[in-house]
Formats: structure tokens, sequence, C-alpha cells
């Protein structure tokens, strides 16, 4: 199983972070949108994150237009919209790609490792979530229809490992 640490990403002031400095901390990596009917879902994540952000809990939201072109905003726009609409204090990332030729890294090893129950290694919908151990390690996937609050007994017995 690989690990994620040794991967660099942007984040949506297109500064570049090393995800080893999330060592030692639980990890809910989430491919966001602005306009979906799942948008909704920023509340309950937002509230994972103020219960267990202090117990070593990081949300790293990185949005996508690749569905239903549901995030066309620019970098600034979708922070405006996250944390107006919703009070989001998660991180939140450079746009990427979760599917296709240009799928960003970190999704290619986030899907590579954690298959939908269908089977397929696709993303497929805005939403999907992985969680990831303090060690770096994929630990399980979430589809788009998980609630966030349907992740806290996950989040706590790897908080608590």
């Amino acid at each position: 199983m690989q690990n994620i640490h040794n991967l660099k990403v942007k984040k949506n002031d297109m500064s570049d972070l090393s995800l080893s400095e999330y060592k030692g901390k639980v990890l809910l990596i989430v491919n966001v949108a602005s306009a979906c009917g799942l948008t909704y879902q920023y509340e309950g994540l937002q509230e994972l994150y103020k219960t267990y952000q202090r117990d070593g809990f990081e949300i790293l939201g990185f949005p996508c237009n690749q569905f239903g072109a549901q995030e066309s905003g620019t970098n600034e726009e979708i922070q405006f919209f996250c944390t107006n609409s919703y009070e989001v204090e998660f991180t939140l990332f450079d746009k990427i790609e979760v599917n296709g030729d240009n799928t960003a890294p970190i999704y290619e090893i986030l899907k590579k490792n954690h298959p939908a129950e269908s089977g397929s290694n696709e993303i497929e919908w805005n939403f999907t979530k992985f969680l990831v151990g303090k060690n770096g390690e994929i630990v399980k996937r979430f589809g788009p229809k998980s609630e966030p609050s349907e992740i806290k007994n996950h989040i706590e017995a790897l908080i608590n490992e």
C-alpha cells in the first residue's frame, strides 16, 4: 500500500505543500464542488473539522470540475463561496482532475489503493471521500452519498490508535 506523505500538492494560492506536513494526523481527502446537489456536505465536513481538528484531524478539499462542470470558478471564487456559504475553515487546494489522463498524482494513489465498492478505480462523483491514517496509509473510501456524520466512528478510531 502506498503512502501519500511523499507527495506534493498545490494549495489554492498555488503554493506547494508537501503532504509530509500531515504526518501523525488523520486526514479526510475529498473532491469538492460548489454547484452540486451534494454541496451541502460542506456543512457536515466543517462540523467534523471543528470537532476533531484539535485531536490531529485535517480535511483536504480538492475542487474538481469533472462532474457536470459543477466547480467552474477560480480558486479565489471557490474559497470565497466556501468561507461565506459554509464557514469552511479546512484547507482547500488547487482545482484538479480526479479521473482521466490528467489525474492528479494524489488521486492516482487514492484510487489505486481503494477502488469503489463497484470495483471501479474511477471517482464516481463529487464528494467522494478517502480516510487516511496517521502514517499516510489510505484506510477507507466513502462514496459521494456517504454523509460526513457517517464517518465519525472511523475518524475517532484512527485518532485513538
